[in-house]
């Protein structure tokens, strides 16, 4: 089965790193496996960050002349080369999505929606117009998946059936052992001039303006209440907002930050591979994928109690979840510092939560599933006998 997949806000295969094109890509990966095949229906970007009404209406004329060709393309193709579902990831009102509505409808396919989220204060706001078609979108949809627990309520108020809340997932890496964490934790120390035998806290963020900025501004306000604890904090991440992240981290010493930059994967593995607890104040975080990363690593997290953290830290079990000010994540921080035996237990019971509830197998049956049954109820209603007089002549 050929499913076309479409992300609004950013294609999985846009060159800048983020947590959107991370869940993205990882869906993509779910749902391609066998029996079904995984085509990129389209490129464009229907995001509008500014509210600004001329520009959303002019997305919209370029959206719909895209699922023009679409159509086109695909009627005039041989069966055997048209979607048989269509799939669009991350939707709501500043992304919506001007193209599957249409295709689905004029191909007489399925269309599933994963991740969307609808606010009703927008419907008289900047994001009007994508307001209107993100709701038409998930009304329309076959299927709503969700995977932030708070978006539930704003889905439900839109329809009553086909919402299904999934837990957000990664492929789980195979962890060192401990000889192997141990070695690596040395070279670590010794390039970087850390000391060893202290805790290390890291973050792992895209370095924006608003929110993560607003994330990292608290996060050094903190640390600066915690400098009679021994640590160092390794910042993984880079981004417009970088001059300003560095200013907010001026006031601490420099022997106790790093700033590693923008890593690959393979490099942000090694360092999540040595840590021993994640920071985060998760201002305006949906669910946080860096969190769901650490806790495969089976580090704890210390976080902001905000959106759908909550389905990844589950507190006092697999890390900490705080108010959002300074005194309440410092006093977090330091409680993991001095109790080593909480925070390694608390890193046990990340590593299983994830194994357990957050790994990409679970969720690749979990979609296999509900493809299968969308397919099969799409297919019964075209094949359901025709009424007359309100009888089945079946």
């Amino acid at each position: 089965m050929k499913i076309a997949y479409y992300a609004p806000m950013k294609p999985p295969d846009d060159p800048e790193p983020s947590g959107d094109r991370r869940v993205a890509r990882l869906f993509w990966r779910a749902l391609d496996a066998d029996p079904h095949h995984v085509l990129l229906a389209s490129r464009f970007r229907s995001w509008d960050a500014a509210g600004d009404a001329r520009r959303q209406q002019r997305l919209e004329r370029i959206g719909k002349h895209h699922a023009c060709k679409l159509i086109n393309l695909w009627r005039t193709s041989a069966p055997a080369q048209r979607p048989d579902l269509w799939v669009t990831y991350h939707l709501y009102h500043k992304a919506p999505d001007w193209i599957g509505p249409a295709v689905a409808s004029a191909l007489d396919i399925p269309y599933l929606v994963v991740e969307a989220s609808h606010a009703a204060k927008q419907a008289r706001g900047r994001w009007s117009v994508g307001y209107a078609a993100a709701t038409d979108a998930i009304i329309k949809a076959d299927a709503v998946i969700v995977l932030n627990s708070d978006d539930l309520p704003g889905i439900s108020r839109l329809r009553d059936q086909g919402v299904v809340l999934m837990r957000p997932f990664i492929d789980l890496p195979r962890v060192a052992t401990a000889s192997t964490t141990a070695g690596l934790r040395t070279q670590l120390a010794t390039r970087h001039a850390i000391p060893r035998d202290q805790p290390w806290l890291i973050t792992v963020a895209m370095m924006r303006e608003v929110s993560k900025l607003a994330s990292f501004q608290l996060l050094a306000k903190a640390l600066e209440i915690l400098q009679d604890q021994r640590w160092t904090l390794i910042v993984i991440g880079d981004g417009p907002a970088r001059d300003r992240v560095l200013e907010a981290f001026a006031t601490l010493p420099e022997e106790r930050v790093r700033f590693l930059g923008e890593l690959g994967a393979d490099a942000i593995e090694q360092w999540l591979s040595v840590c021993d607890l994640m920071v985060w104040p998760a201002i305006g975080e949906a669910f946080g994928m860096a969190l769901l990363e650490a806790h495969a690593w089976g580090i704890p997290v210390v976080a902001g109690r905000c959106g759908g953290v909550s389905d990844i830290v589950e507190h006092g079990q697999t890390g900490l979840l705080v108010e959002q000010n300074a005194g309440a994540i410092s006093t977090a921080v330091r409680s993991l510092i001095k109790h080593p035996d909480r925070r390694r237990h608390m890193g046990r019971q990340a590593r299983c939560k994830a194994q357990a509830l957050h790994d990409i197998a679970a969720a690749r049956n979990t979609l296999k599933q509900l493809v299968d049954e969308i397919i099969a109820r799409r297919s019964a209603v075209r094949h359901r006998a025709p009424v007359r007089g309100g009888q089945s002549l079946g």
